[in-house]
């Protein structure tokens, strides 16, 4: 049963089977604590498998406005890849009024040394040293974006390779989560939008990330915060698996100040209050407990941050841009819609720092935070059971729609390019056979078939069958009405 619902997880998205905390290698496990990153270190990697790569900069300038910029390269099975350039800028129109672009790239790559990346009217260049990345983009009027990062401290990830890995087998793992960080940057430039142009001059954090794998079936849940105080920036980030492994909790990040860390290692992130607008939202925290646990150059520290949270700064539903009836199954499902809920401060929060063999260092600054929520089932909303009625709901709902999707022509193409014999029958209860046409025992070559009936050419790698009604070119060949078993 396991091998089945991997396979159909690994085709449809759907819950993968529970192995257990021991199909999980959390990077905080690892014998090396951390690496110091070169430019090397941060390659897109351009996977020819499903995954998700992303390079994204969380921008605080000096006029207090709050902004973001990333590039979202995936690939689908193998098969498809996309890009993808998003920018948000908070409070554009005023508070709560936020400027979010999301808009698809063509003609997307890579230089020769993979660390940059350009698309029509996009370019994200990393210099010569490696130590500074330019973003410029003129894809949406709404949002032109001029603006360098320059790094002011050492990038680092954890472990040796900064990856958790997934799978039974350490040696081959099925799926990875890497992360990379420049905690502490600056920033210059503009970003200008038809009615303002922001100088984003200040504070910046560039974070490199790979999910290696469908991502929900890494991760359900993440925290992530963005401090920079007058002298340090902190970088945290945990996520939670799914049942899939035994909700297992990761937590990673550090702190920099201008030209040196000061502490890479462990996080965590709790949610000390939340609260919940209606019984269908997810608990959305409203005080939280943040600590760090780590060391550099063999001096332990810790860090910890605790506090309230003021009335959050935006909500985002992960299910917005989803077809209707997919929100129509979990929504039924779960009774609750997975979102994103984000929170700017401002001299706020305290970062208490303690470094051994120093003094406690107490300081306010800006912190951008988010906390996501991506539950997908019904058990991972915390319900037991689920009323029998609803099963009827959604194969009605999913019937149709896939009624107006899938074709026969569809089915009969994803079963032949697996290998999967079709077996013809003569409606009387016994496999036909024809020696005219020399179908024996029943089974038939579908790609056969419709070269006899058009002039195409065809082959397992491509094979137009979106105009063949597959039933009509198989009974013209076999002359017998014919029912796939």
């Amino acid at each position: 049963m396991n091998w089945f619902k991997q396979q159909l997880a690994n085709v449809v998205g759907t819950e993968e089977p529970e192995y257990g905390p021991d199909a999980i290698q959390p990077v905080t496990k690892q014998a090396e604590k951390y690496t110091i990153l070169k430019k090397e270190d941060f390659k897109w990697k351009a996977l020819d498998q499903t995954n998700v790569e992303t390079e994204t900069f969380y921008l605080h300038s000096d006029e207090g406005v709050t902004a973001m910029a990333q590039v979202i390269y995936s690939n689908v099975g193998g098969i498809h890849t996309t890009a993808q350039f998003n920018t948000k800028i908070f409070d554009h129109d005023g508070p709560g009024k936020h400027q979010f672009c999301s808009d698809p790239l063509k003609d997307y790559g890579f230089d020769d040394s993979q660390t940059s990346f350009y698309a029509e009217n996009v370019a994200m260049e990393m210099n010569e040293a490696g130590d500074a990345y330019t973003i410029k983009s003129a894809r949406n009027e709404q949002c032109i974006v001029n603006i360098t990062v320059t790094r002011q401290a050492p990038g680092f990830q954890l472990g040796k390779d900064g990856t958790t890995n997934f799978g039974t087998d350490p040696a081959h793992p099925w799926g990875t989560m890497r992360h990379a960080f420049w905690p502490r940057c600056t920033v210059t430039g503009t970003m200008q939008t038809p009615s303002k142009t922001y100088n984003m001059t200040g504070l910046a954090t560039y974070i490199y990330a790979l999910q290696g794998g469908k991502p929900h079936h890494l991760a359900n849940r993440w925290n992530f915060a963005n401090i920079h105080t007058k002298d340090y920036s902190a970088i945290l980030m945990e996520f939670t698996t799914p049942q899939s492994y035994a909700k297992t909790k990761v937590g990673l990040g550090g702190i920099a100040k201008d030209g040196e860390l000061v502490l890479v290692g462990e996080c965590t992130a709790k949610h000390v209050t939340a609260a919940q607008e209606t019984a269908n939202d997810w608990p959305e925290p409203k005080s939280i407990a943040w600590t760090w646990d780590g060391q550099v150059d063999g001096k332990h520290a810790t860090a910890e941050v605790e506090g309230d949270l003021p009335a959050r700064t935006d909500r985002i539903e992960v299910l917005a841009h989803l077809p209707g009836f997919v929100k129509t199954f979990i929504g039924a499902a779960t009774g609750l819609k997975p979102h994103i809920v984000q929170y700017i401060l401002k001299d706020q929060l305290h970062l208490k720092i303690k470094v051994d063999g120093q003094d406690e260092v107490v300081q306010t600054g800006k912190v951008f935070t988010e906390a996501t929520f991506i539950s997908r089932l019904a058990r991972r909303g915390g319900v037991k059971r689920i009323q029998t009625t609803i099963y009827e709901e959604v194969r009605g709902v999913l019937k149709e729609r896939l009624e107006d999707v899938v074709t026969t022509q569809d089915v009969v193409f994803v079963l032949y390019h697996g290998n999967t014999s079709l077996r013809l029958w003569n409606g009387l209860g016994a496999p036909f056979s024809s020696n005219k046409r020399n179908v024996r025992v029943g089974i038939i070559d579908p790609d056969q078939a419709l070269r006899e009936r058009y002039p195409f050419s065809s082959n397992k790698r491509n094979v137009s069958v979106g105009i063949v009604d597959i039933d009509e070119a198989m009974r013209e060949r076999c002359g017998q009405d014919v029912i796939r078993q």
